[in-house]
């Protein structure tokens, strides 16, 4: 019988249970959710098209993971609280199997961050996963890219460069140890959205935004917005499993894997110096490790620096859908 399900009997099957926060969730032409008094609503949008940003290979659990974890990386970048999400998801064919699985993957990171889906949309067309996300930020405490101040210190969560070892490892450009690779490509198809730490920024970060496109793409965004320039030592933000003696990889690909890679989903924020304990201690209250890399300068330069302190030309180019191949 579920060979022959339909547009609604499949929303039914796999998409709809009780809500936690909206007051009309899915089966409505809409769905209504309340706002907290005294909060303002974080709203974003991702959308992952298969070819393009997923291999058609992927296991459906982790694609519903991580289509919904890249919404939440969002959240995170504003210090906002997930509240609710929205699915429009495009099929080629309805495969009862690869919707239980993808279905929860979906929900068991939803119900990690007491997430409700609350509507949306389906359609028969070639393998596209559009979510948009709702969450919640104290008035005027959303972190921003547009507050960076000269002598902020500059950080970034976690490490980098590992789900672009397992695309290149993948496109048959890199070789490295299995159990290597195995780890990278977990890095790729289940990333961890930041959230708890985006929240204990708070107060503390002058700016943040989340790394999609490559740590310096999202830095400049950063940059831009802010007026400002920076200084990044390249050797503090690689890659701790491209940088292994075991892997046997040139320094300069190990670079352009942690400064362009992309698809890591950790957060770069900036705070300023007088701020260093409290980092720690948001560092710690979230159980997310941040590494301090550079400062923000006067000059709209962005400068970067290897371990001896000597400039390197800035030949990286990060992820752009319509100039990357």
């Amino acid at each position: 019988m579920l060979g022959f399900m339909g547009e609604f009997d499949l929303i039914n099957t796999f998409f709809k249970r009780p809500g936690r926060h909206a007051t009309l969730g899915v089966g409505d032409d809409c769905a209504l959710l309340p706002v907290t008094p005294g909060q303002q609503l974080a709203i974003s949008s991702d959308m992952l098209v298969e070819g393009r940003h997923f291999l058609s290979t992927v296991n459906p659990r982790l694609l519903g993971h991580k289509a919904l974890a890249v919404n939440l990386s969002d959240l995170a970048a504003c210090g906002a609280h997930p509240k609710a999400f929205m699915l429009a998801l495009a099929l080629p064919q309805v495969e009862p199997y690869w919707l239980s699985e993808f279905s929860k993957g979906l929900w068991e990171l939803a119900d990690a961050h007491q997430c409700d889906l609350i509507g949306g949309d389906t359609t028969r067309g070639p393998l596209n996963i559009c979510i948009t996300v709702l969450g919640e930020v104290p008035a005027a405490q959303a972190l921003l890219r547009s507050g960076a101040k000269i002598d902020d210190d500059i950080y970034v969560s976690g490490h980098l460069g590992d789900a672009r070892l397992a695309l290149e490892i993948f496109r048959g450009n890199l070789s490295v140890p299995e159990g290597v690779f195995d780890a990278a490509r977990m890095r790729m198809e289940k990333p961890t959205p930041r959230v708890a730490l985006g929240m204990a920024l708070r107060g503390l970060a002058t700016s943040a935004a989340d790394i999609s496109d490559g740590l310096l793409g999202d830095l400049k965004h950063i940059l831009d917005a802010s007026g400002v320039g920076a200084e990044i030592q390249t050797h503090l933000a690689a890659s701790t499993m491209a940088s292994g003696a075991h892997c046997q990889l040139s320094a300069e690909i190990q670079m352009h894997l942690t400064l362009a890679g992309g698809d890591d989903y950790e957060l770069v924020f900036t705070a300023p110096v007088a701020k260093r304990q409290a980092i720690a201690d948001a560092s710690a209250l979230s159980a997310t490790p941040v590494t301090r890399i550079g400062k923000i300068r006067a000059s709209r330069e962005l400068l970067l620096l290897n371990a001896q302190g000597l400039k390197v030309a800035d030949t990286f180019q990060s992820f752009d859908h319509f100039k990357t191949p």
